[in-house]
């Protein structure tokens, strides 16, 4: 399967420590591991974090080919403060590289993608937009992946509504589903109802739901399921969605049934939480049944 993932590169400033990532990285990377052709289009600075941030990449197994460097702003950032319990809150730094990402003709003859994956954070720039609109116009019969992953002062209504009209499969967490709900004046008396009735509106093929330490829903054409979560001890939850959003393409672009690509996806977040950072060392041996 070869994938183009549209954003941001950063680096997560976790008390005195810091550790690369930013969700689209993150996903990429651990797309790359489950087997992936993957082009992760993005950008650094030209600056320290910016030169480390390539050699990680490289380390971890990611291709740079497409992660630009740029002198108009800095490498990404983002503080990031983890409660008792794991769960992350975050403060931006911006402007950053990954929102003056380019591509040129050339580029965008070689990436032949069979998915675009991409967020919101990135998107809310107009020219990272048009980015978007030329690698889909480029490649239209290519399926877009959205993983919300809704950040403080990076998203509107309107630009959140476009690219859910956008998308083929959408991934959500159940906070970004009350968000969603308020912003669209909506209202659901359940998950499968607000699966059902988001993607029947937007003509999505499958939609999931992530539910923390409950699991997951997932909606993938008429079927709907919950799968329950995989008790860990948690170190933090930095890229555990992200680890997820990656097994659940890989099942879903295998064309396993909902139940298979939920468990497998919950297995996968659930390793990536019990260790620190967005992109742990695991194995796929960790993963089989």
């Amino acid at each position: 399967m070869r994938v183009a993932s549209l954003g941001e590169i950063l680096w997560d400033l976790i008390g005195d420590k810091e550790l690369l990532g930013g969700a689209t990285f993150n996903f990429s990377v651990h797309l790359a591991r489950l087997g992936h052709d993957v082009s992760f289009v993005s950008a650094v600075g030209d600056d320290g974090r910016g030169r480390r941030a390539l050699e990680a990449s490289a380390h971890l197994g990611l291709s740079t080919r497409f992660i630009r460097t740029v002198r108009d702003a800095p490498t990404g950032a983002v503080s990031v403060t983890v409660d008792a319990e794991g769960q992350p809150s975050y403060v931006l730094h911006r402007p950053a590289a990954y929102d003056f990402v380019t591509l040129n003709e050339a580029d965008l003859d070689v990436l032949s993608p069979a998915w675009i994956y991409h967020g919101t954070l990135q998107l809310i720039e107009p020219r990272m937009r048009d980015l978007l609109r030329r690698l889909t116009g480029r490649y239209p019969f290519a399926r877009r992946f959205y993983d919300i992953n809704l950040r403080r002062d990076s998203y509107n209504a309107p630009l959140l509504m476009d690219l859910l009209q956008g998308a083929h499969v959408v991934k959500l967490n159940d906070d970004e589903v009350i968000h969603l709900q308020k912003m669209a004046a909506t209202c659901h008396e359940s998950l499968e109802s607000f699966c059902r009735d988001y993607a029947s509106r937007h003509g999505w093929e499958a939609v999931c739901v992530t539910r923390g330490e409950h699991g997951c829903a997932i909606l993938h054409g008429a079927e709907y399921v919950e799968v329950p979560g995989v008790a860990v001890r948690i170190a933090d939850t930095v890229g555990a969605g992200d680890a997820f959003a990656a097994a659940f393409l890989h099942g879903l672009n295998a064309g396993w049934p909902a139940s298979k690509i939920g468990a497998f996806a919950n297995r996968l977040g659930a390793i990536v939480a019990s260790r620190s950072g967005g992109v742990p060392d695991w194995s796929l041996g960790e993963l089989r049944d």
